[in-house]
């Protein structure tokens, strides 16, 4: 399956705790962390609700 790369580019500061936690389910601790994620439809629905702090690359 396909696998793609989302590194965090936005502070998580003053975002709602929704947010936060999704970054936390992706993984995602702190600024310009990357990690590496299959490409399925539920991790591409959590990373569409943090679309504004994260960049997302295919692999």
């Amino acid at each position: 399956m396909a696998q793609i790369a989302i590194k965090q580019t936005k502070s998580r500061i003053n975002c709602p705790a929704v947010q936060k936690r999704t970054l936390d389910a992706l993984g995602l601790r702190k600024m310009n962390h990357t990690v590496v994620k299959e490409d399925t439809p539920s991790i591409r629905g959590m990373v569409n609700k943090v679309r504004h702090l994260v960049e997302v690359t295919t692999l």
